[in-house]
């Protein structure tokens, strides 16, 4: 049996009219405690991980494919409704409405029950494997749709908020295609090989600072 990892946050995601593509993973409890990264995919389709320092970026890397990696300066404040956070030459502002809340439930009803309906409904999935190997469950608490959402990339406004389209491409499932902060609980499970002799998973991004 390989390691077992939850966490507990928030994933929110949203598109702009430069075809910039953002999700950002705000994790209030996760195996390195509270952490935060984005997943940016810039309008030429190439994805980039912004990660505030390398232990962050070799966690996510170890689930997620990338094709650059950079360490930047993090800063931020969230509450329920709103984000706000700076990370690298990205600037992030979203509101969200009030949404939809879950129960608790067990980790084979994500697979089994919520799997179909959120494929059918939302075009998401709840269960997979991601490309490095690694088994993930997202099971969800609230969904929240974003009300507006900006992006300033390097100072430049990336325009209005719109889908989060084309995918990403950097895992088992994409964010919904409509603009959501969702509060959720993920399970990853890392196979005996995909764990390096410390206990931690393996993996290394390639980096820029």
């Amino acid at each position: 049996m390989g390691r077992r990892v939850e966490l507990d946050g928030v994933i929110a995601s949203a598109g702009f009219a430069s075809g910039d593509r953002v999700v950002l993973g705000l994790w209030d409890r996760g195996p390195l405690g509270a952490m935060s990264d984005v997943m940016w995919a810039r309008p030429d389709g190439s994805r980039v991980l912004l990660a505030p320092d390398g232990d962050v970026a070799t966690f996510v890397t170890s689930v997620y494919r990338f094709d650059e990696v950079r360490i930047v300066a993090f800063e931020g404040v969230r509450d329920a409704r709103a984000i706000a956070l700076d990370a690298g030459p990205l600037r992030i502002r979203m509101a969200a409405g009030e949404g939809i809340p879950f129960p608790p439930r067990p980790a084979w009803a994500t697979r089994w029950v919520e799997g179909p309906l959120a494929r059918m409904l939302l075009g998401v999935e709840t269960y997979g494997r991601s490309p490095t190997g690694v088994r993930e469950w997202y099971r969800t608490v609230r969904y929240r749709p974003l009300r507006w959402a900006s992006l300033h990339v390097d100072g430049s406004d990336a325009g209005a908020m719109g889908p989060v389209s084309p995918p990403l491409g950097v895992g088992v499932s994409e964010p919904p295609t409509r603009p959501a902060a969702v509060e959720v609980r993920p399970l990853l499970v890392w196979d005996d090989a995909a764990v390096r002799s410390d206990g931690r998973p393996g993996g290394r991004p390639r980096r820029r600072r």
